[in-house]
Formats: C-alpha cells, sequence, structure tokens
C-alpha cells in the first residue's frame, strides 16, 4: 500500500500495544515502524532495474526482519525515552513492521513475507492506494488521538478503525470473487480455451475490476464493473516472447520474467526492443493502447550487459486514465 496508509496503520497498531503507556507517542512509534519496510526502495539508487524489483518488498517485509530488527530498534529507543520496557518497545516494532507486508500482501506486487523462500504472497483484492480503506481508518486515529490516553474512548475509536478497515479488506476477497466468476463466465461462453485467469481492483476503488486471460498464443485484457449492463469484451495481445530470441535465456532476462510470474508481452519496433508487464495493465483504455503501466526497453550497454529501462510515464496519459476509469467504473 500506499505510504500513508501504512502511517495510519502503524500509529493505529502502535497505539494498540503502547498507548495506554505513552499516549500519542506510540502512534508515532507505530508510524515509523510501518514506514521503515519500504526504505528498501533507495536500492533503486545502487542497483540496476532487475535487482531493484527483487529487492522491493523484499527482505525487509518478511518475517525474518520482523523478529530480527524489532528488539533492535526498541533497544535504540530505550536508550532515550523515558519508557525503558524493551519488551513493549519491541511488540510495538514487531507488530509495526509485521502488519505491513500483510497489508501489502494484498496488493498486486505482493509480499515475499517468507524470505529467503521465493514466495511472493499477492491476494490481488485492494490498489495500493485506496481511499475506501484509508479515509474511514484515518478519520477513527484522528478522534483516537484526541482522547486521553486512559480513555475508554481512545480503545474504542482506534479498534474501530482497525475493525473497519480489516472488515474491508475481508470485503475485497468477496469483491474478486464475484469479479473472477464474471470473468469466467464470459469467457465459457463465448467458449474461448485459456490457460489461466489473473484479476486484480482497477484504481482507487474495488467497483472495477481487470482481467489478464493466457491462451495459446496471446493474452486477452478485459475489464468488468459492478454496474454494467453489457457484456465484457476482450482485447488480444499476442505473446511475441518469440522476439527475445536469444534474448530469452539471459539470466537477467529470466529474472525478469520471474519477476511478472510470466505476464508479460514484447514489442518489437525499428530501434526498441520493449519488455511489458502485464500485471499492472495499462495507462489507456483505448482499443489498441500499448502504453503499459511498466514498460520497459531491453537495451545493451557498453559491457555487452541487458540492460532493462523503465519507460517514462506522461503525466497527460495519468490524468487522462483516471478520467476514463472514472467513467468505465459507472458501466459499460
Amino acid at each position: 500500500m500506499d505510504s500513508f496508509t501504512q502511517i495510519v496503520l502503524g500509529a493505529a497498531v502502535g497505539e494498540v500495544v503502547l498507548g495506554k503507556k505513552i499516549g500519542n507517542k506510540a502512534m508515532l512509534y507505530g508510524a515509523i515502524a510501518g514506514t521503515i519496510p519500504d526504505l528498501d526502495i533507495f536500492s533503486s539508487y545502487f542497483t540496476d532495474t532487475v535487482s531493484a524489483l527483487e529487492i522491493h518488498r523484499g527482505f525487509t517485509h518478511s518475517i525474518i526482519f520482523s523478529v530480527v530488527f524489532a528488539p533492535i530498534f526498541a533497544w535504540l529507543v530505550t536508550r532515550y525515552e523515558s519508557y525503558k520496557n524493551i519488551k513493549g518497545w519491541s511488540w510495538l516494532f514487531f507488530w509495526g513492521f509485521i502488519t505491513h507486508p500483510l497489508l501489502d500482501a494484498q496488493t498486486t506486487w505482493g509480499t515475499q513475507l517468507f524470505w529467503p523462500l521465493d514466495m511472493r504472497l499477492a491476494f490481488k483484492t485492494i490498489f495500493v492506494i485506496d481511499p475506501l480503506y484509508t479515509v474511514p481508518f484515518l478519520v477513527f486515529l484522528i478522534l483516537t488521538m484526541f482522547q486521553n490516553k486512559t480513555s475508554k474512548k481512545r480503545r474504542v475509536y482506534n479498534y474501530m478503525g482497525l475493525g473497519v478497515s480489516t472488515l474491508y479488506i475481508g470485503v475485497t476477497f468477496l469483491l474478486k470473487s464475484m469479479a473472477f466468476s464474471k470473468f469466467e463466465s464470459a469467457l465459457n461462453d463465448r467458449n474461448i480455451v485459456y490457460k489461466q485467469i489473473d484479476t486484480r481492483p482497477s484504481p482507487m476503488n474495488t467497483i472495477l475490476w481487470s482481467a489478464n486471460i493466457e491462451t495459446e498464443d496471446a493474452y486477452l485484457l478485459a475489464n468488468y464493473s459492478f454496474f454494467d449492463t453489457q457484456p465484457i469484451t476482450f482485447e488480444s495481445y499476442k505473446k511475441n516472447h518469440e522476439l527475445l530470441g536469444n534474448l530469452a535465456e539471459n539470466e537477467k532476462v529470466q529474472r525478469m520474467i520471474a519477476i511478472s510470474e510470466g505476464w508479460y508481452t514484447i514489442i518489437k519496433t525499428e530501434h526498441q526492443l520493449l519488455y511489458n508487464d502485464l500485471r499492472f495493465g495499462l495507462l489507456s483504455m483505448e482499443k489498441g493502447a500499448q502504453n503499459f503501466v511498466f514498460q520497459y526497453e531491453i537495451v545493451t550497454d557498453a559491457n555487452g550487459d541487458i540492460q532493462f529501462v523503465e519507460q517514462k510515464k506522461d503525466k497527460r496519459d495519468g490524468k487522462k486514465m483516471m478520467g476514463d476509469l472514472w467513467a468505465r467504473l459507472k458501466g459499460n
């Protein structure tokens, strides 16, 4: 999830652990703990694109990180805070750390919660930014902040925020299941033979859902809104995996394919060889669009090494996409 949402969650968790003892400081340190796992993004400044993608939501989002580093941060805090209970601080940091990847596991990118095992949890039930999750949670957190640390209302407001947000996550699993059934029925109605279906919510909502469907030589992309009145339509994109040629055996290309979980297409132009990660869809809802959210040019550097260079996004595409999404969300 986005950093702000993780701050809200961390603050609420910190309040549960030490709110009665240290008041709003528990929220402050909980918010800090909730942001620490995302410091792995700085790896992009020190390594190549593929390695940075592998590192993101890896070790710092694991159970091992939470267990090992919680007491370390607890010890550091007790060096200068008046509250010296290292066990209490350890629990605050542990729950602040571990709830972060548990929430991220609901998104499309997912997390390596069980690092070093090569297994990424990605339930794909919520977009990284979802106001319906964050805003109610934030309101209850603000109400909590203005209560005395021993007040019963303080506990009630905080638990209500945690309860409402958790309930919403539970509902997203139901919505995903309903959307999946719709896509599956539409494919069966058209006698389309497919290998697998991958569904995810569209940006900032859980009303409009997207699907990637793998067939023998192409991927079908489709959208479905719970307000739809017309049948689902499918847009076909050729895999074009053969365009990689000998690059398909390159170690870095293989790693990139693993990161994309096999959901990728290749575009070859006169001057570029583009790798498209399909898991996050397109920046346009126009028919035949090719501006994928995550699109990389495969280039060979001066040393003969393969590099993936992410293509820059046009802010105008983003603005247009939000308008198109809103129109599509209301039904076809």
